[in-house]
């Protein structure tokens, strides 16, 4: 006895009509699997491209609808695993290139034109990202004791970052000047 659920379940596979659907699970007697093949012989569903399955919950059919295909397409169940690991190799590669450019340059501590601390930019971040709230502030009262900072490396081109650090650190010693012209 073919069941209405069968009829749909045949009918959303072979996007055949209800007739169709209904006739060919009667012949198959009330086999999805062989109603399928049936169909395919009298030319009424096309054969499936690659080989796929059709599932019917507990019944898996050779073959694969479009309406599959795309729901796999869409939950990432055709995805191929190595465009994911090619992916993460080039993730691997730009940020061993970032590092590399954080190890080659420096950050620079001067006092009175001579070189107290390089380190490279690598760490600072680090630092930075870590130990933000020690770090900034470390630096900020460094500029009030005469300490210059600055960058430098091959991959520094431009002069505009330090720059901007000497006008901060000509900004402080007015500052320290100006508190020590009205202490007096």
């Amino acid at each position: 006895m073919v069941t209405l659920e069968q009829v749909e379940k045949l009918r959303e596979y072979a996007n055949i009509s209800y007739d169709e659907a209904k006739t060919a699970l009667e012949n198959a007697d009330g086999d999805i699997l062989q109603a399928l093949i049936e169909l395919e012989r009298q030319g009424k569903v096309q054969s499936p491209e690659g080989g796929g399955q059709y599932h019917t919950g507990s019944v898996a059919i050779t073959g694969s609808t479009q309406k599959e295909e795309n729901k796999n397409e869409q939950f990432g169940g055709n995805r191929d695993k190595s465009a994911f690991r090619q992916n993460m190799k080039k993730l691997f590669h730009w940020l061993g290139g970032i590092i590399h450019k954080g190890n080659i340059n420096a950050f620079v501590v001067e006092k009175n034109g001579e070189s107290m601390m390089r380190l490279p930019v690598t760490v600072l971040v680090l630092m930075v990202l870590f130990a933000f709230w020690i770090v900034v502030p470390l630096i900020i009262v460094g500029l009030f004791f005469s300490f210059r900072y600055s960058f430098q490396g091959p991959d520094i081109n431009s002069s505009k970052v330090n720059d901007a650090m000497n006008t901060v650190a000509t900004a402080a010693e007015e500052i320290k000047n100006d508190m020590r012209g009205d202490s007096k």
